[in-house]
């Protein structure tokens, strides 16, 4: 593993990049971290699949990058046919080993866009933090064993696109979020119980402590060809497994997936002013859309005015550089 491009502190928010096709996106949520005042560093984590060019780019931008090994299961034939994407979701397991290098790691999708300085996720207790727990227990000595293994939000199987390929299960009936669509003030700031629904975990967002006990338990799962030709739902799925009910919940705002504003799927809790990031899902990001007018003409629905929050963004990263005489087309 290659060292830090420079003296890196030990608690970092990171995001995982193998080509450039994710490189608007890595470079905007960049600059949204960093437009929130927020004391920690990012670390762009690059695999051997990452051109030089790309490497160059985040140079220019003074983003530090750290080079990481590529994961994937061990022997398995399976394509991800219907989702593409989900063959390089694997790489993101790497955070976990990274015991040697950190001791937090905020890992977000380079589809994502933070809205409010985030920072507390820094400090959410973890099973190996050295302070005690509020039941009392210290579970200093319970790194991939404990009940508080990392955090993460819901993902939401409500599958508004009406994917075909998705469980049968995965209906508004069994959403975590749905559960909470009579509490909504609650769900501000409480996530469902990590059991609640599918019981399963986004993975766009995650709150590691690297440990390499942890990664140990995953790479079980990882060497085990029929749970991993039997995941839908590559690494948040064999994270969900691993860790049943293990996993700190955290509320929406940490990763308020983009289909959950319409009202018809979790518009019950979703508060525009609540969301601290916005989460981008499904293989049509943004920057691959046709942007909306410079002039202030307003599109129309959901969708629409989420990615209005990605593009100003965007357009204000791109006048920041253009200031520092970066322009490389990004």
């Amino acid at each position: 593993m290659a060292l830090l491009s420079e003296p890196q502190p030990r608690m970092v928010w990171a995001s995982l990049i193998t080509n450039l096709s994710y490189l608007p996106g890595l470079l905007t949520l960049h600059h949204s971290l960093r437009r929130t005042q927020t004391a920690y560093p990012f670390v762009a984590l690059y695999t051997p699949t990452f051109p030089e060019s790309g490497l160059s780019a985040l140079t220019a931008r003074g983003i530090r990058t750290l080079a990481v090994p590529a994961i994937k299961p061990a022997t398995t034939n399976r394509k991800y046919d219907a989702d593409p994407r989900f063959a390089e979701t694997w790489n993101k397991l790497v955070v976990f080993s990274l015991e040697d290098v950190f001791d937090r790691v905020v890992l977000l999708d380079g589809d994502m866009l933070v809205r409010k300085n985030i920072d507390e996720l820094m400090e959410i207790p973890l099973d190996g933090d050295a302070n005690e727990h509020e039941d009392g227990e210290d579970e200093h000595d319970g790194l991939g064993s404990g009940r508080r293994v990392f955090a993460a939000s819901h993902a939401c199987a409500c599958n508004p696109m009406k994917k075909a390929h998705y469980p049968a299960h995965w209906t508004p009936q069994n959403c975590a979020f749905t559960t909470q669509h009579k509490t909504p003030t609650i769900a501000q700031s409480t996530g469902a119980p990590s059991t609640a629904g599918v019981g399963m975990l986004n993975s766009g967002l995650l709150v590691v402590k690297p440990s390499l006990a942890t990664f140990g338990a995953i790479e079980t799962l990882l060497n085990m060809p029929e749970k991993v030709n039997s995941y839908t739902f590559p690494d948040q799925e064999l994270l969900s497994e691993a860790f049943t009910g293990r996993w700190v919940p955290l509320p929406y705002v940490y990763n308020a997936l983009k289909t959950m504003r319409a009202g018809d799927v979790h518009g019950a809790i979703w508060r525009d002013g609540e969301v601290k990031n916005v989460h981008y899902i499904f293989a049509v990001k943004p920057w691959q859309e046709e942007p909306p007018s410079k002039e202030g003409r307003k599109q129309e629905g959901e969708g629409d005015m989420l990615n209005e929050w990605w593009w100003e963004m965007n357009w204000e990263r791109q006048r920041w550089e253009k200031e520092k005489g970066i322009e490389d087309g990004y």
